[in-house]
């Protein structure tokens, strides 16, 4: 066995990306501090083809020498547009038939792997300290949540999104 090559790997051009069919995912990133995180988020984004990426409020945008970082050059394949309020976002998702979904521990949240993903969803991601806004949350269709085992109370933003993807993923091939 032996590690691949990047040459061997057959990537998409960027060219070839921004031709190819997208998910129907969308992400919305409601107050997201790090612009680590949110360069993994476009990253991950890239690796699974969502539709686009909305920074909301205080989530940085490229170009920004931190995003691109972690994103690697995700930030110039992924589609992505920027919402001074995230409640506007979801509006917009809304109005085009999407099923709001935030990653959040709720009193009404469903655990991720049993979940049944709806084509079109935008999945809301929150703030590190806070989570999903209060406004956000109101206008979820519902909330789902990644089971944890040990002591700590919540999984780093970039890497529950990367789970959450790939649970969408699963259950829709492109």
């Amino acid at each position: 066995m032996k590690r691949l090559k990047l040459h061997e790997l057959g990537r998409l051009s960027d060219k070839e990306f921004k031709e190819k069919r997208k998910s129907e995912l969308v992400l919305v990133l409601d107050n997201i501090r790090s612009m680590h995180n949110v360069g993994s988020v476009f990253r991950t984004a890239d690796a699974f083809l969502a539709r686009e990426i909305m920074l909301c409020g205080i989530t940085a945008c490229p170009p920004h020498r931190e995003i691109m970082k972690t994103a690697i050059g995700a930030q110039n394949t992924v589609e992505w547009a920027y919402f001074e309020d995230t409640d506007a976002a979801l509006e917009q998702l809304k109005e085009e038939g999407y099923t709001i979904i935030a990653l959040e521990q709720t009193t009404h949240s469903e655990m991720i792997q049993d979940f049944k993903w709806p084509k079109k969803t935008a999945l809301i991601l929150g703030n590190e300290v806070d989570g999903v806004s209060d406004a956000a949350l109101a206008l979820t269709d519902t909330a789902l949540e990644i089971p944890q085992l040990g002591t700590k109370h919540s999984l780093n933003v970039s890497v529950s999104a990367g789970m959450a993807i790939w649970e969408y993923a699963k259950n829709h091939s492109i």
